[in-house]
């Protein structure tokens, strides 16, 4: 069985060689004798020796590690980057630490420090707050960082959606299907993708002509058990000011809605047309076909993987200077809206709406 405990020196002795010949048989095989390298080879196996990589990177200053410090790994959104991330970063000869801030600053802050600590060779990051993420970072740090579903201004590269033009997408569909009462469901308006998402809803609604007929429900984090509280909200208003349509900050929302909607018998999309926001797995699979505003959760990881692996080998070119040797760029991918039964309306139902 491998063991970490077995140094270079005890297969140089096992061998009969010197530590030098095993470095050349593990480093640069091609250096030394076949019948030399099968004794080294052979005593490796025996002794069930296992070479420290991280170590050796680090003798070598370049880590073959980089970090993703994602903001929720119990979102599904999360789940589907990293593993765009972790694609574009196997193609790399990469590995990736991953980290779950849980969207708590405390964290982010500690992730970050952890991970800086180990040497990584830069981190991609989804911060809880995108204007203050310098703040998290240790002082004097000079690995490069990469954001993640946010922008980044001048300072990181990042790879981002536009997400006001999904929400107007949303509210185009919902008032082109005849709906004058609309709900948005989600929060909180701290996070800036919920601010952008009503945003876009309301521009869409305005354009409509119709100002007075969005009705915000605000949620306390972007959660199924908060799309169920706000459905209770929704069916508690009176019937002529309820809403016939709702768009929800995202997925997990809608769900939830949807669930409390099924659970008081109220029909989808007949009694309230309900449409989502990522179309991760789970939306197509619900018991009612979900609506959703798609973004492209796996290319923004992946995306987001090969600008920090540039910047890095930017960096550690000759003459390679933060600022100098690597541009920064801003990547922003546009959603597209994927109708499905949630938000389809019996012909009668949508001339009753007119």
């Amino acid at each position: 069985m491998p063991s970490a405990s077995i140094s270079v020196k005890d297969v140089a002795a096992a061998a009969g060689v010197s530590v030098g010949t095993v470095s050349n048989v593990l480093n640069r095989p091609d250096r030394v004798g076949a019948a030399t390298r099968s004794r080294v080879e052979a005593a490796i196996e025996k002794l069930g020796f296992v070479r420290n990589e991280s170590a050796r990177h680090l003798r070598a200053g370049a880590s073959r590690t980089i970090g993703y410090l994602v903001l929720d790994a119990a979102n599904p959104f999360f789940t589907d980057v990293a593993r765009g991330v972790e694609e574009a970063a196997r193609d790399a000869g990469l590995a990736v630490f991953l980290c779950n801030s849980d969207n708590s600053r405390q964290r982010e802050s500690e992730y970050l420090e952890l991970l800086f600590e180990q040497r990584v060779r830069g981190v991609l990051v989804t911060p809880v707050d995108p204007g203050g993420v310098d703040a998290s970072l240790p002082p004097g740090v000079a690995v490069p960082v990469v954001l993640v579903d946010r922008t980044g201004g001048e300072k990181h590269c990042s790879v981002s959606v536009d997400d006001v033009y999904g929400g107007r997408l949303a509210g185009e569909y919902l008032t082109e299907s005849g709906h004058e009462l609309i709900a948005f469901v989600g929060g909180p308006q701290s996070v800036g993708q919920v601010q952008d998402r009503l945003t876009g809803l309301r521009q869409a609604v305005e354009a409509a002509g119709n100002e007075g007929g969005l009705t915000v429900l605000p949620t306390a984090a972007l959660t199924v058990a908060e799309g169920r509280a706000a459905g209770q909200r929704l069916a508690g208003m009176p019937a002529s000011r309820r809403p016939t349509a709702a768009f929800c900050a995202n997925d997990l929302v809608a769900l939830g809605l949807l669930q409390e909607m099924t659970r008081l018998r109220i029909r989808v999309p007949d009694d309230l047309a309900i449409v989502g926001y990522d179309d991760i797995e789970f939306a197509a699979a619900a018991a009612v076909p979900l609506t959703s505003v798609r973004q492209p959760r796996h290319q923004i990881g992946r995306t987001a993987a090969e600008l920090l692996a540039e910047e890095t080998t930017a960096l550690e070119a000759p003459g390679g200077i933060r600022g100098a040797a690597h541009r920064h760029r801003q990547v922003v991918y546009l959603p597209e809206l994927i109708v499905r039964e949630s938000s389809i309306r019996s012909p009668g139902r949508a001339a009753e709406a007119h």
